[in-house]
């Protein structure tokens, strides 16, 4: 199980679900784009920044919610229900109560991986639902699924004019809720009814278990005459397991004296862990932040033998949350990087995992994180050294050219 960890967890609201995969404002910014992969996420960034939520307003222990489902079960009512009606009333906005499956698919997540037949979908023109991108390697790229290709049936369902997140689900098996997640189990079959201009066929794929991309590299400027000093860019969409070595490696593998420009944009936090080794890359030791549990304080440090000496550029905006803001505010309190962007998100608190009698897990709020200056980042966020509200990564390559970082 997990923990303590810094999501934006995968939100089951009190009673139902409002499931935003692992990462808050997924949902509503595949919804509004069109968007959406087969397992719920459309590799879009929010924008803007949003206020945040309250707080608890007060501390929910674990006996007060296994006293809550006791209390349901005697009655015939659902537990999980019950558990999650006294997070309602304590005011917490990020605990929650999710079901074993739920949470399951929470857990995958965090470990970087989903099942899916690696499909990108949207929603085109009179409803017709058609294939954005392929997966490579993937059941779907196997089976000769193109990008234009237009999705006519899932399982012999006609997903014309349906809304994508239903279509998604129907991808992933299960067409009762899109808040059951994961919903199939590697090797599991979905037939899906496809059209290519004229031609019309199906594909049986067998769903599996694919690992996500949490980091991308590539080149940012071309030329000193083009805005800038060229550097490594790093994209880091979410911190899952493994992300900060990698992230280490790409430091590693930049020219000799070229900046780095780390974009943490959209990036709604993940594992403690992996956001203090990121920290490690450009870090030779001491404190990244610290935060309490249940009141004790707890200290992070980074690890030795960091990069010190790279000029680094970081990005942020108002969809970098959580662990994602603990990075930018570590760098940016110890002087080791130019935070350029927008206001962040402004969630600063962590959650530990719980399980309760009935196999439900609860997702409790036990503490709140601050910087290596002791600010606290919960309803305030970070603010940029630069602010700016676009062409933010040319105004990067700039305060690189300053910072000294060329090759």
């Amino acid at each position: 199980m997990p923990g303590p960890t810094m999501p934006a967890p995968p939100r089951r609201a009190r009673r139902g679900a409002a499931l935003t995969l692992v990462f808050v404002g997924v949902l509503a910014t595949g919804a509004a784009t069109g968007s959406w992969d087969d397992e719920g996420q459309d590799g879009r960034s929010p924008t803007g920044h949003r206020t945040p939520p309250r707080t608890a307003a007060r501390a929910v222990d674990r006996s007060a919610l296994e006293a809550a489902a006791q209390e349901a079960a005697r009655d015939g009512r659902s537990g999980s229900e019950a558990a999650a009606e006294v997070l309602d009333r304590s005011g917490d906005a990020w605990s929650a109560v999710y079901s074993p499956r739920e949470y399951e698919g929470f857990a995958l997540a965090l470990d970087g991986a989903y099942v899916g037949v690696g499909l990108t979908t949207r929603r085109t023109g009179g409803g017709r639902m058609e294939v954005d991108s392929v997966r490579p390697g993937s059941p779907a790229e196997r089976a000769g699924v193109r990008s234009g290709d237009r999705i006519r049936t899932v399982d012999a369902m006609d997903v014309t004019g349906r809304p994508v997140t239903e279509v998604v689900s129907l991808l992933r098996g299960d067409g009762r809720s899109f808040a059951a997640w994961p919903a199939a189990a590697p090797g599991t079959p979905v037939r899906i009814g496809l059209q290519r201009g004229d031609r019309r066929w199906e594909r049986m794929l067998l769903r599996e278990r694919l690992v996500t991309e949490s980091v991308e590299v590539g080149r940012l400027g071309g030329g000193r005459g083009a805005g800038g000093t060229p550097a490594t860019m790093i994209k880091v969409a979410a911190f899952t397991k493994g992300t900060g070595e990698r992230v280490r490696d790409a430091v590693r593998a930049a020219a000799p004296g070229e900046g780095v420009v780390l974009d943490l944009r959209g990036n709604s936090g993940g594992l403690l862990a992996e956001a203090v080794t990121t920290a490690s890359a450009f870090l030779d030791g001491g404190l990244v932040a610290t935060y309490d549990v249940h009141g004790r304080p707890r200290v992070l440090r980074a690890g030795r033998g960091g990069d010190t000496r790279r000029p680094l550029v970081v990005l942020v905006d108002g969809g970098t949350m959580s662990a994602a803001e603990l990075l930018a505010g570590a760098l940016q309190d110890r002087g080791r990087a130019v935070v350029v962007g927008s206001r962040t998100f402004g969630k600063g608190s962590v959650q530990m995992p719980s399980r309760l009698a009935e196999g439900s897990v609860a997702e409790l709020t036990v503490g709140h994180y601050r910087t290596p200056a002791g600010r606290r980042v919960d309803g305030c966020g970070i603010t940029p050294d630069l602010v700016v509200r676009g062409a933010a990564e040319q105004r990067a390559r700039t305060v690189l050219s300053g910072l000294g970082g060329g090759s």
